[in-house]
């Protein structure tokens, strides 16, 4: 109960207690035997009341004893007779759950409407009148009615915050008449009473009581039978408006994962629209509306529904067609209360720029004006798919600086007042309506002990139970959505990394998981092409025979599994990564059109998390992400056979140009030296003829695999082509470049010996410093290239001599 109801019943309750006890205290009566008989006879009427069909109150005898003793007892006795009399009645009505405040209010406001029809029937300007006698019961009886009428109906108004008018003509004004023949029945008692003694009429309340108990009966059965037929229209309508409802709740699902948000606009527009004072059936058709008015957005398709940037001026055409069509739709259902011009109308704005008529001002229904407001309010402050929600104070913010151009400034001004309040009750609201938590059923555990045959079916799991059905439509048009988007993605690029970081942000949408790994087929073995979440560097560092373990299982066979243990996998319970937290796993295979074969492994730290429609999800992106990774896998091949020799595998003179370029800015930058060795291999060809090219190609191949070895990490070796090779070797001292060039030498010479048992290969090597020597790749590579010829030339001389007769060296250069 409200705060201001509270004290208006305090108030009126104490009143009537007061005017009762001062009236009391100077009571005395000159026939008691009189008042205790029409005391008993108010005891014994209090229970007999009549309810009438459709209208909330209800008829009492009551009310003709309390008057008789009005107009023939005093003050005091009428109102012992009244306060007793209505104390009774209303435990009786309210029994068991009589509450204190009921009763306090009843007696108090009856105590204040005898001690007002009292004063008015004794008044001594209708005592010195001379009026009838009739016409003063008259008086007094319609002073009672109101009195007593007056008081009920403002506290209602204050509780359901409606006008006084309204309310009092609703629930009041049907009973005046009752009132009415009342006072003339008391009259007529009052005439008897006169000729023939107050006993007289006394005799006819059996006869009266009888007559009375065979009307109500008759009466009974024909109200029951009226409010029977009364409760079956009522029910049915309430059907029609319940199927209705869920149709727009399962469409407004679409965009609002429930039904809060829908619940919440009811609340609003509802409240607003009783403080500006809408009648009965304007409110009812306010609360339907408010539920159905984008059910014509049936007729927009979802990707202009769920767009989240700003619509263009074709889609924006498309999507003002939903007032009409749900006006056009509900149009068809006949309610019994305007609906559809809310609905037609509700994107109408103050300043006539809305849609789809233009209208502007007053010409707006009161009701579209009122759900274009608290709709707006509404969008602003809830999630959208494409946006979070702002604060309930920013919405009604951005609301107030629409006023006066796109919404009614006397709806503006209520939600400014009552929008905490409104948003209380609504909350109250959803706290009724709260549903008990969605608990899926997961598919059992897969151990490394199982055979994983008995896990692969999804279908022999059991059913799960979705939490209700707009979570399911909302969940549903979700799922399209994100799947859509991942489509897209996973199209939109040839890089695998970017490919397989976008498949992990979208799919952690849809499927919830703690790790993801992608093993792609390398030879016999499974490993990891790409990692995100938890226990990063276990599972990148794993490589999976293939058949064991399982996501080996699933690449030899071409089966899921769901809920598999992780612990399965070879190399996951390692010393270093025995305290690993993942607890179930869903796997998927990933098949190319040429054969390449992957797998796709959520992993999870609760058991028995993935359920069958994560594995459904997985299933269906499978093709399409397949596609992607093959796609991926041969354009990085592409791209790396573009950069590196195919024959050692080291970079070739393409990239070669491209690093040093990059390494010489980087130089620059810091200020930096950088050395370049050019290296030609001497006595090569006499390998190839004496051995063989596939003998050379090796010497080739372990050349460049030496060569690297002997290099720092951030060093680099290309192969120019041939048998030259290129090292860049930054922020190598001069000291250092001889012992660098000795031990090249040493290589080559043991890698001849290794290979093919010859001594005859040998390594020239030339150099370049930056930026002694040049400052460009050009420049550099040509010095030490120079450089390198000359060393050669120096060996051939020192291996010839002047005649070209060949000797021993005596020493090395």
């Amino acid at each position: 109960m409200p705060l201001t109801t509270k004290i208006y019943v305090t108030v009126v309750a104490v009143a009537g207690a007061v005017v009762a006890a001062l009236e009391l205290m100077h009571w005395q009566t000159l026939d008691p035997i009189r008042l205790i008989c029409y005391l008993a006879l108010s005891l014994l009427v209090s229970r007999l009341q009549v309810n009438l069909p459709g209208q909330a109150g209800s008829l009492s005898l009551l009310f003709i004893f309390i008057l008789l003793g009005i107009v023939e007892l005093s003050l005091p006795a009428a109102l012992i007779i009244g306060c007793v009399a209505t104390l009774v009645q209303c435990w009786w009505q309210y029994r068991p759950n009589v509450k204190w405040h009921q009763l306090c209010f009843s007696a108090g406001s009856t105590a204040l409407a005898i001690a007002g029809a009292s004063y008015v029937y004794h008044w001594s300007v209708l005592q010195n009148g001379h009026l009838d006698a009739a016409v003063m019961v008259l008086v007094a009886a319609t002073v009672f009615y109101a009195m007593t009428t007056f008081p009920v109906a403002g506290g209602i108004a204050l509780s359901e915050r409606r006008p006084l008018r309204q309310v009092w003509s609703e629930n009041c004004l049907w009973s005046f008449p009752y009132y009415l023949m009342g006072a003339v029945l008391v009259g007529a008692a009052t005439g008897i009473d006169r000729h023939l003694g107050w006993q007289t009429p006394m005799l006819a309340i059996p006869l009266a009581y009888v007559f009375y108990r065979s009307f109500y009966r008759s009466y009974r059965r024909d109200m029951d039978r009226l409010e029977a037929d009364k409760k079956g229209a009522e029910e049915i309508a309430a059907l029609h408006l319940r199927t209705i409802e869920a149709l727009a709740l399962a469409i407004e699902a679409k965009d609002h994962p429930t039904h809060d948000q829908l619940q919440r606009v009811q609340v609003y527009a509802v409240e607003v629209g009783k403080e500006l004072g809408l009648d009965e059936a304007q409110l009812e058709g306010l609360r339907a509306a408010a539920l159905l008015h984008d059910i014509g957005k049936l007729a927009v398709p979802e990707h202009i529904i769920s767009k989240p940037g700003k619509l263009t001026r074709e889609e924006f055409e498309k999507m003002k067609i939903h007032p009409l069509v749900g006006a056009e739709i509900l149009e068809r259902v006949r309610f019994p209360y305007p609906v559809t011009p809310i609905v037609r109308a509700h994107h109408e704005k103050w300043n006539g720029t809305g849609y789809p008529e233009g209208l502007k001002g007053e010409e707006i229904p009161i009701g579209a004006r009122i759900l274009a407001a608290v709709d707006f309010v509404d969008a602003l402050a809830s999630d959208r798919l494409y946006r979070r929600a702002l604060p309930l104070e920013k919405a009604v913010d951005k609301l107030l600086s629409e006023t006066g151009t796109s919404f009614d400034p006397q709806v503006v001004n209520i939600l400014r007042r009552r929008y905490r309040e409104f948003e209380a009750l609504a909350q109250a609201n959803a706290l009724d309506r709260a549903e008990v938590p969605f608990q899926p059923t997961i598919a059992r555990d897969v151990t490394a002990g199982e055979s994983r045959e008995s896990s692969k079916p999804a279908s022999s799991a059991p059913v799960e139970k979705p939490a209700d059905f707009l979570s399911s439509i909302a969940a549903a048009r979700q799922e399209v959505q994100n799947l859509l988007e991942l489509a897209q993605d996973l199209g939109n690029s040839l890089s695998l990394n970017e490919t397989l970081s976008l498949l992990a942000l979208r799919l952690k949408r849809m499927i919830p998981y703690d790790a993801l790994a992608i093993y792609v087929v390398r030879g016999e073995k499974l490993r990891a092409e790409y990692v995100n979440g938890e226990n990063f560097r276990l599972f990148s560092s794993l490589e999976i025979p293939l058949g064991q373990g399982l996501s080996g299982w699933v690449a030899e066979h071409r089966k899921p599994i769901i809920n598999g243990n992780p612990s399965a996998e070879p190399g996951y319970l390692d010393d270093e990564t025995k305290f690993t937290t993942m607890r179930s796993a869903l796997a998927v295979p990933l098949a190319g059109m040429d054969g390449t074969m992957s797998v796709l492994t959520l992993y999870h730290t609760e058991r028995d998390f993935f359920n069958n429609d994560h594995l459904r999800i997985l299933l269906s992106i499978a093709p399409k992400l397949s596609l992607s990774i093959e796609n991926a896998l041969k354009y990085q091949l592409a791209e790396s056979s573009a950069a590196t020799d195919y024959m050692t595998g080291l970079p070739n003179a393409r990239s070669l140009f491209l690093h040093l370029d990059s390494e010489l800015a980087r130089c620059r930058r810091l200020n930096s030296p950088l050395v370049v060795l050019v290296c030609d291999m001497n006595g090569f060809k006499q390998v190839n003829d004496k051995y063989g090219h596939l003998e050379g190609n090796k010497v080739l191949r372990s050349v460049a695999a030496k060569f690297k070895d002997c290099c720092r990490e951030y060093d680099y070796v290309a192969r120019m082509g041939g048998d030259e090779f290129v090292l860049v070797l930054p922020g190598l001292r001069m000291d250092q470049i001889a012992q660098k060039i000795e031990r090249l030498r040493a290589i080559t010479i043991e890698t001849g010996q290794e290979v093919c048992g010859t001594d005859k290969l040998s390594l020239s090597i030339g150099h370049a410093l930056f930026p002694e020597d040049g400052t460009d790749a050009d420049r550099l590579l040509s010095e030490a290239d120079r450089r390198m010829y000359l060393a050669k030339q120096k060996e051939k001389l020192s291996v010839f001599g002047p005649r070209g007769f060949e000797f021993e060296p005596t020493g090395t250069w």
